[in-house]
């Protein structure tokens, strides 16, 4: 039926695991519901672009699937919806504060384990759980699924995490996409990359394994084999040095130590890189001239290279290339990861960091399969875990060996409560569910990695039926368990006021009412004209990794591959890239009916060659596996992949595959060094018809 009507719009911001954080405008059509959603027009980065799986996000909000009531579990564990009976908010929560006060007498309090990641980017609803942890003395998360390994490799050089404001990009001459799918997991740099081609007849460079939505635009995409980003960034560096493209002005003033790295590259050539990485020399050669002689050249690197047992190397040697030619002095110059660091937030009260015990473990989160297992190493010393506390993730689909995550929350002594928006194959396998509200019906405040905006939200509806923040949550625990913390006693609106008033930033209302705030640095502090942030103010092609990680033995000394990668051999050939499916984002948006049926069905993409030898044709279930564990999916031959590579986007649930295991069951939880991360593009398996 066609609108007689045009829908009241109000500002809210994206919560999710991206770093574009879109501003967004949403039409209410009454107190509890949403018509469609838009991208801010007005806002310098988002600009009237938002991705198609949030314009629709009514079907989320509004899904009949939904969370309405608190559940207790009566039926056996992993069987859904059916094996729970409702029961009031008051009944729910004493009960699970009633299991952590036991579990906590009985064993310590390191026997607890809150868990939590990136399901709402807000900074109140995500991260007040770790003011409950602090308090409390539960057991802490290194949080270890994402961010780690290029957190690691990007501050290795700079110092820290912040880089060129992204809306430099269309003022630039080169654009190097590295790493990363933003036509679909971060459209805004698109629009960007659009303006500059337009505007200043830009060239799109973008490096990948495999043909992404986002290499068919390029003007040149290097599809390089999986965890071999280092070894093509330190020939482009050869050639640079080589044939004169080197800035030594800049080297000599800003970097550590341009010539031990000239040395160090010599033997680094493009015919060594290419028999690591699968490209050709020309490629190679061809990039290096082209990113040589263009010094507005920017390089946004994406989280896809650092998702491997050597990600952070290959984010520093990546880093390094700017550093070399002096691309940061220009305006459209210079590289970003995340600008995260500069917000300069006073987290103390949400995250509770005046309660911290630094004596209390830390728990690697990505390794939840073995430490709920009782794996000793992981365990530290302490007890086993017994009770979870889990808010926005679904460690059941999300982590790695997945099989093994299962056979922990499987057990029958291991309390759980989950607080969740669907009933997730995590949910699934808790004691108690509780029922937890959108963005959309919740305050919030959020900066946003990918720009340079704080954003401060307000709810635009009411919540669902009887579903509650996370904050409310957290607090109401809070109150039956004795913790006590000024957080504890404020709304989130209280929280979100103090928090900015701290911070230095304008006061929360002001923020609202303006709907997001530029906190650009100048150029010169961005484009670190001022000095890096390390100890010697210069960028490090030599890092102190010791600074960064306890694993620091096993990084190079200088920008280098490191061959410590889950390599093809006879058993397995095959390296598998499991990169994010368009519809989806993590595990969120495999519930819409849009979004499931858009991306169809687990697909297995595999080079034409391949499908060859082994007898493989279009549609035909083939079985994915290596030593923990086996997969079937359908087969789509293609020829965006190098021979050995094949790809299964994802994250889908287990149980969209025939046989209830999904793909993270091949992916081990490995730590990647030095600081630890999941290495989920770093898997070798084997292929053949099912």
């Amino acid at each position: 039926m066609a609108r007689t009507q045009k829908l009241p719009r109000f500002h809210s911001a994206c919560p999710h695991d991206c770093p574009s954080t879109c501003a967004l405008e949403v039409e209410r059509v009454d107190a509890h519901t949403i018509g469609r959603i838009y991208g801010a027009k007005d806002n310098g980065y988002t600009a009237g672009v938002i991705c198609a799986k949030v314009a629709r996000y009514a079907e989320r909000v509004h899904h009949p699937e939904r969370l309405r009531v608190p559940l207790r579990r009566v039926g056996p564990k992993g069987e859904g919806a059916r094996a729970f009976r409702p029961l009031s908010w008051d009944e729910a929560l004493d009960e699970v504060a009633e299991q952590l006060l036991r579990v906590a007498n009985t064993h310590g309090s390191e026997a607890v384990w809150p868990y939590f990641y990136a399901g709402t980017m807000g900074l109140v609803q995500r991260d007040g759980i770790e003011r409950l942890r602090h308090v409390m003395k539960y057991s802490r998360q290194h949080s270890t699924i994402c961010i780690t390994l290029v957190d690691a490799g990007w501050n290795a050089g700079t110092g820290i995490k912040r880089g060129v404001d992204p809306r430099e990009m269309g003022e630039s001459d080169l654009i190097i996409v590295w790493g990363c799918n933003a036509v679909s997991t971060q459209v805004n740099v698109m629009r960007h990359v659009a303006r500059a081609r337009r505007e200043r007849s830009a060239k799109l460079v973008v490096v990948d394994p495999y043909r992404t939505a986002t290499a068919a635009k390029a003007d040149l995409h290097l599809m390089l084999r999986p965890g071999t980003d280092g070894a093509l960034a330190c020939a482009v560096m050869h050639v640079l040095f080589k044939e004169g493209y080197a800035d030594r002005d800049y080297l000599r003033v800003y970097t550590d130590v341009p010539a031990e790295l000239e040395r160090h590259l010599a033997s680094r050539t493009p015919q060594w890189a290419a028999a690591i990485t699968g490209l050709s020399v020309e490629a190679i050669e061809e990039f290096a001239r082209l990113y040589g002689r263009t010094r507005r050249s920017f390089i946004r690197v994406g989280y896809g290279l650092s998702r491997s047992r050597n990600g952070a190397a290959n984010v520093h040697a990546v880093t390094c290339l700017p550093a070399v030619t002096g691309a940061w002095q220009y305006r459209g110059g210079g590289a970003l990861y995340s600008n995260h660091a500069f917000y300069g937030i006073d987290d103390t009260l949400i995250k509770g960091t005046d309660a911290l015990d630094p004596s209390v473990r830390v728990l690697d989160q990505s390794r939840i399969g073995p430490v709920l297992c009782g794996n000793a190493g992981d365990l530290q010393g302490g007890p086993p875990i017994a009770a979870l506390f889990i808010q926005n993730t679904n460690p059941m689909v999300v982590a790695p060996d997945s099989l093994k995550v299962r056979q922990g929350f499987s057990r029958e002594d291991l309390f759980i409560c989950v607080h969740e928006q669907f009933m997730t194959e995590t949910a699934a396998m808790a004691d108690i569910v509780l029922p937890a509200t959108t963005f959309l019906e919740h305050d919030d405040i959020y900066k946003g990695g990918g720009h340079t905006y704080l954003q401060v939200t307000r709810k635009v509806i009411e919540p669902y039926a009887e579903s509650r923040c996370n904050h409310w949550v957290i607090c109401e625990l809070a109150r039956r368990l004795g913790a006590q913390h000024a957080g504890f006693e404020m709304t989130a609106w209280q929280l979100i006021e103090e928090t900015v008033k701290r911070s230095g930033w304008p006061d929360a209302d002001s923020l609202y009412r303006n709907h997001w705030h530029d906190c650009a640095l100048d150029f010169e502090s961005a484009h670190f004209l001022n000095g890096f942030e390390t100890p010697d103010r210069r960028f490090h092609f030599k890092p102190d990794w010791a600074r960064v990680g306890k694993a620091h033995a096993a990084m190079p000394t200088l920008p280098d591959h490191v061959a410590s990668i889950d390599e093809a051999d006879g058993e397995h050939p095959f390296r598998l890239v499991t990169a994010p499916a368009r519809n989806y984002l993590n595990t969120t948006f495999t519930e819409t009916p849009t979004s499931m049926t858009q991306e169809g069905r687990p697909t297995l993409l595999i080079h034409p060659r391949d499908c060859a030898a082994l007898g493989i044709a279009t549609g035909d279930r083939v079985r994915l596996g290596n030593r923990l564990a086996s997969v079937v999916v359908h087969a789509r031959p293609f020829d965006g992949v190098q021979p050995g590579v094949v790809v299964v986007e994802s994250i889908w649930p287990n149980r969209a595959f025939e046989e209830g295991i999904g793909i993270n069951a091949l992916v081990s939880a490995d730590p990647g060094p030095p600081n630890g991360g999941a290495v989920f593009h770093d898997t070798a398996i084997w292929v053949r018809r099912a």
